[in-house]
Parts: C-alpha cells; structure tokens; sequence
C-alpha cells in the first residue's frame, strides 16, 4: 500500500475528532490531504517599515519588542495583552486578545518577523493580532505562508503542521506516486511531483512556487484530457437506430423566418449523425438568440419521421415550458404530438402521458419536453430515437445515467448558450462532436451596453423609475448573496500575492470596492423605489422558491428582480429591458455576455449598465469592460476573455452560468490558470498519448488514474 493511501488518524496528533474534520473537507488519507492545495499566500517576504503601511493590506514587518508586555482584564473576561515594538521608521503598538500567555513570549530586545494591518489611530501605530515568528539575522523564515481551506475544528496552524508530518512521510514515496510518463515531464521542463507537493505547500520563492503550480496544473489538465479521449473512444463504439429519412423541409414551411447559413450548416452535422447506426454524441453550442432551438427541432423531426421518438431535458420547469410553447406550436403544424411532463403536470396527466410513451402504433406519444420529471420510475419510452438536453451543464451524472437506461439506442443531442472558442470548446468537449452557431439572425436587437462608476449612481436610479414606468422591467446583478464578511476580504488580501505558472505575481485590480449583496442591495431598492414590485433570488434559495421568483418576474409581477447570477440562461422576459450589473469588474467577460443576453429579447429597446469603480482606473480591469461596451459579439469576447483571463475562468464551478467542465474532475487548481498555452500542451499530450495506447495498457498508472479520478457526466451511452 503506498504511503498516500495510509489513513489520516496515523498521523501524530489526529485523533477521531479531527479525524471527523477533515472527513467534512473529504480528507480520509495522507493523500488527500497533501491534495489539500492553500487558497492563497500571504506574502511575508515583503518586508515594509511602520511608516510605509497603507492602514489596508497586511504586509510584514521586523520589529523588535520595546516594552515588557502586560495583560489587562477588560468587559468581564476579555483579556488585552499589549507591549510597544518598533524598526527604524517609527513604533507600534501591538494587541492581542485573550491570549494571556502571550506576555511570556516577547522579552524586550527579542527581534520578530510580525505580519498584520498596521493602522493610524488618534496618531500612533497600532497593530492588532499579528501573526508573528521568532526573526534573527540567520532566519530562514519562507517567504510565502500557505492559507488553507478550513472548517469548523481545524486551524491554520494544526492544518500546517499536519501537512508537515504528511510530507515527512510520504518524503520517500511522492515521486512513485506520479503517474504522469518522464519522457512528457522532461519535453516540457516539468519539475519532478516530490518538488510540486513540496512548494505548493512550503514554497522557498515565487519561481519555486510558480514552477509547482504549473506541474500540478498541467497534470489537472492531462487526466481530465486523458479521461475526454478514451470517453470519446467508447462513445463511438455506441449504437444508435439509423435516422435513413430526414427531410428539412415540412420544418422550413412551417416557421416563419429563413435559417442562417450557421444554422444549416449545424443541422447537416446532426443529419448526418443520425442517419448513421453509430449513436451521435454532439453538442450545439451557440450564443444567445442564435437559434439553437430550431436546430433541436430538426433532430426531433428526423426521429420522428422514422418512426422514432424524441425526448429534450431543460434544466428548470420555466425553460421547459419556453421550449414547449416554442415546439409544440411548430410540432403541431407538422401533425406531430408534443407533451409537456414537469413536476406541475396534474397527477392524471401525468398517467395519460406515461401510457401514451410507452403505446405502440397511432397512440404512441411522438415528443416529450419536460424537466427531471422525465426521469420519474414512470417515464417508459416505446422507441427511443434523440435525447436531447438543453444547459447540459446543469445535469449531473446520475440523472443522465438514469435517461440514458431509458433511451436505448438513442443518438444523443446537447446545447449550451455559452460562447466559448472553438479550440476550447474541442478541449473541453472532447468526447463530444462540437457544432458552433456562430451567426445570430436578422433581427436581433443590440443591448446598448454603458459603463459608469458610483457617480451616476443617483442617474441610474432616474433611468430604472423612467424603464419602469413605461413597462419596462429590470434586472440587478450583484456578485455577492450577502454583506461581505471578514473572511472575504482575507481572501481579497491573499489574492495580492498569488503567483501565475509563469512565475509573476497576480495582482487582483477588483478589490478596490465594498462588494454589493442581492439580499442588502434589494432592500435599498426597494426603499428608493417605494411604489415597484423588488425582490431578490440567489443560488442559497432552494430550486422551487427560485423559480417560483422567476416565473413572478417573467409574468410581469415583479418590477426590479435583484440576483446573483443564478438567472436562467434562455429565459425569455420581453419586458425586460435593463440590465444592471454591480462590481462589474468581478466578472469574466463571458459571463457578463450571458447576463446582458437576459435583455433586449423583446421589441423594447433595451440597455445594459456596468457599473464599477473601475471604469475611471487605466488597467484589466477597465479594459475588458470597455471590450464589453464596444462589441456584441460573444464568441469575440470570449476569445478577447480567454486571451486576458486564461481558460480558467471558463473551468470554474459554483451556482453561476459559467461553464462548468463536463467530466467528473474536479478542478483544484487549474480553476485559476491564466496560461491557455499550458492547457493546450496537455491536450495535445493527452492526444498522442491515447493514439499510441489507446487502452493505456502501457500507462497502467495512467490508467488506475483516469479510472479513478475521472467520471464522464455527459455521456449516456453505456
């Protein structure tokens, strides 16, 4: 048994209550926890004198002690300890709190290594709470302290020193864990896996720990590459019933506009897919208002003229419904039974709809749209032909192993309304044929997009009573559910001195202003705008209470909905003619594409305001968000993203629209890559590797690996 695999309570001072910590972080092993990556570093090598402290960041300081410490008893039991400390530019006064031991520590003379917030009160230096190390001319303190994710019953010290004694174990045996082949390690100037565990945890220098990074992001990127192939190598084996009729044009008579040059070009990828007895694994992916849904009709068109049915998951009952209202009245011209089947659907409706899927001949129910209601132990179909999902991201790998038993032998169809390069979409869909819609039809009305700082605030305000009052409705994106808490802005600081695979600090220009909440910002709006309907939803809510709030709005009983950005991808809301967003500079370019894509999809002219204190400061910042005011093409911008962020942004899970990765592996720290090149060598080497072995027979570390680690959520194929 390797030494990764040893149980976590073998480790000196973990006994079964810590033990039941770390269980809470999924930490069982030694592994594990050296898996356990930090959140961020505090940058303790960047020494600044007393005088050259902002009163905002926390910075390090060498300071020696002054005055003996002395404890005092204040408000009941809270116990102050506090000694006078100072350098060449001026002196301090350092605080601690209950920590009564605290005046045994520090002797007058005795030189220490402080880290904290120096402030200014009443015109002398204060410091609270600092942490501290011993200093002396021969230290050979680190200069970048780990910060770990926490939870209740662990702390930063206990976390430290057990990784310490994990690292002492597996000192021996980290480089046989390493499953990545040599020859690919030394072709890219990898540093070897003992030296990556090593400095992510207790880096000596940024260059240390920029090279760590990159090895341990690149091997992020090869397993999750590895487990795309060899799923793609399988899917293809898959059978699929053969759609050998496929005639576009009972569709083209009945809709009332004419298909883009994009769109047919799309619906031949699908034709051609299903008139093969290989089951078609593809995904369509295509920007807001592109006209993916037509594109889900063709497919279900060829099922059905061949005597196949066909089914399409959405993610939330108000897409179902979309999708329903939008298919039915097509289906119906071309004689075609189409049923909705949601949560709501009426308990008798529901048994008719059941009969009428698994009948034979005339009775048989041809289309089927609803959400994971079609998952229920009732759902039967006679004759599976497409399976199609819409948000595929949204859906994990259990519900569609579930549709998947249910549609035999069915080609399988996916959307996503997220514009994404083509070369990232090859790599992160690349067990799934990938189709682009990348033209928007005639007709589709531009957002005039504005970006303004808190000084147009009160013109702001004008602007929503104004859209309002003549019917209008508006949404309000905030980055935060609520109030910042200390610990965000911790994470603010930390950010300041993470470092990228190249070796340079990461210098975050977004934490200049307080974060804005839905749940606080919803209450301000609705005291200024005092005769309006405002209400909030958030990721927090349960998934009945969101979308009751959001059928609210789409009906029009809402006047101002304030959210994070949980607002559903392809809702459509006509009256909706205002986007706000608030920090706008905390969010990927895409991301804010999608969000601006929630307006303008009525006749009303519409507009979508960014608002950040950025807008007036020259840097990233204020550049990708003039890109969002000057272009209103989303795969534009998401190249423009992907070049100024790196693929991370687009890898990053949570309750957002981002995409999200489509395979079990769950990104550590490839989340904050910035180096789209480093992705794409991974890749390639992931390629070569599966053309060469493509059982991994001669990789059978490689293989235990992909196996273990890497579960594909998109296929239903088995």
């Amino acid at each position: 048994m390797s030494v990764f695999d040893t149980d976590i309570k073998k480790l000196y001072g973990v006994g079964p209550a810590r033990a039941a910590a770390y269980a809470s972080l999924g930490i069982s092993s030694v592994g594990d926890l050296l898996l356990h990556y930090p959140r961020g570093y505090e940058d303790r090598g960047n020494i600044k004198l007393i005088e050259e402290a902002d009163g905002l960041s926390k910075y390090a300081h060498i300071l020696t002690v002054a005055t003996q410490p002395k404890s005092v008893r204040v408000k009941g039991r809270m116990t102050l300890t506090k000694f006078r400390a100072y350098d060449d530019s001026a002196s301090c006064e350092i605080t601690f709190f209950n920590q009564d031991y605290i005046k045994n520590l520090f002797a007058p003379g005795a030189t220490f290594r402080f880290y904290g917030k120096v402030e200014k009160k009443a015109g002398r230096y204060v410091m609270s709470s600092p942490a501290y190390e011993p200093y002396t001319e021969e230290s050979e303190l680190l200069p970048l302290i780990p910060v770990y994710p926490l939870t209740e019953g662990i702390t930063q010290k206990q976390i430290a020193k057990d990784i310490r004694s994990a690292m002492i174990l597996a000192a021996t045996d980290c480089d046989e864990g390493d499953v990545l082949p040599e020859e690919i390690r030394r072709r890219h100037s990898l540093c070897t896996y003992s030296y990556a565990i090593k400095n992510i945890h207790t880096p000596s220098s940024f260059s240390a720990l920029a090279a760590a990074k990159k090895r341990l992001i690149f091997d992020e990127f090869f397993i999750f590459a590895l487990g795309l192939c060899t799923a793609r190598a399988e899917a293809k084996r898959a059978l699929a019933y053969p759609c050998t009729r496929s005639d576009l044009r009972p569709l083209k008579k009945v809709i009332p506009y004419e298909l883009t040059g994009a769109q047919e070009r799309v619906i031949e990828d699908v034709r051609v897919d299903m008139c093969s007895d290989s089951a078609m694994s593809r995904i369509i992916i295509g920007d807001v208002g592109s006209g993916k849904t037509v594109c889900a009709a063709a497919a279900m068109l060829f099922a059905v003229q061949n005597g196949r049915q066909a089914v399409l998951m959405a993610p939330t009952e108000i897409l179902a419904r979309q999708h329903y209202l939008t298919l039915s009245d097509i289906f119906s011209r071309l004689g075609i039974r189409c049923e909705l089947l949601i949560g709501a659907t009426g308990a008798a409706q529901k048994k008719k709809i059941y009969a009428s899927l698994a009948a034979e001949g005339d009775d048989r129910l041809d289309v089927v749209i609803g959400t994971h209601a079609l998952l229920s132990s009732g759902v039967e179909f006679a004759a599976p032909g497409v399976v199609i999902v819409d948000e595929q991201h949204r859906f994990g790998a259990a519900q569609r192993a579930v549709l998947a038993k249910k549609n035999p032998m069915s080609h399988v169809l996916v959307m996503s309304a997220t514009p994404i390069p083509r070369s990232l979409a090859l790599a992160l869909y690349g067990d799934l044929d990938v189709s682009v819609i990348d033209e928007i039809p005639p007709g589709r009305q531009r957002v005039d997009t504005f970006v303004v700082d808190e000084s147009y605030r009160e013109r702001l305000n004008g602007f929503i009573k104004k859209q309002v009052s003549e019917g209008g409705q508006v949404y309000v994106v905030c980055p935060a559910v609520e109030e910042n808490t200390v610990g965000e802005e911790e994470e603010a600081n930390l950010l300041l001195c993470d470092v990228g695979v190249d070796g340079n600090m990461i210098i975050d220009e977004e934490t200049g202003s307080p974060l804005k909440s839905a749940i606080r910002f919803s209450e301000e709006l609705a005291n200024e705008f005092p005769d309006m309907t405002v209400d909030f939803i958030h990721g927090k809510l349960k998934s009945r209470e969101k979308e009751a709030k959001m059928a609210k709005f789409v009906s029009g009983e809402i006047d101002i909905l304030v959210s994070t950005t949980v607002i559903e991808v392809g809702v459509n809301v006509p009256n909706a003619s205002l986007m706000i967003v608030e920090n706008a500079e905390r969010f990927g370019l895409s991301q804010l594409h999608q969000l601006r894509g929630r307006v303008g999809r009525g006749t009303r002219r519409s507009y979508c305001v960014l608002v950040s204190q950025s807008a007036n400061k020259e840097g990233r910042a204020k550049e990708r968000l003039m890109t969002m005011k000057n272009s209103y093409d989303g795969y534009e911008i998401a190249q423009k993203d992907l070049a100024m962020r790196g693929p991370g942004d687009f890898l990053r899970s949570g309750d957002d629209e981002r995409l999200r990765q489509s395979g079990g592996v769950r990104f550590k720290l490839a989340e904050l890559c910035d180096d789209t090149g480093l992705m794409t060598l991974a890749f390639e080497e992931a390629k070569n590797t599966v053309a060469n072995d493509p059982s991994l027979s001669l990789h059978p570390k490689l293989k235990d690996k992909v196996s273990t680690d890497f579960t594909l959520e998109q296929s239903f194929v088995n």
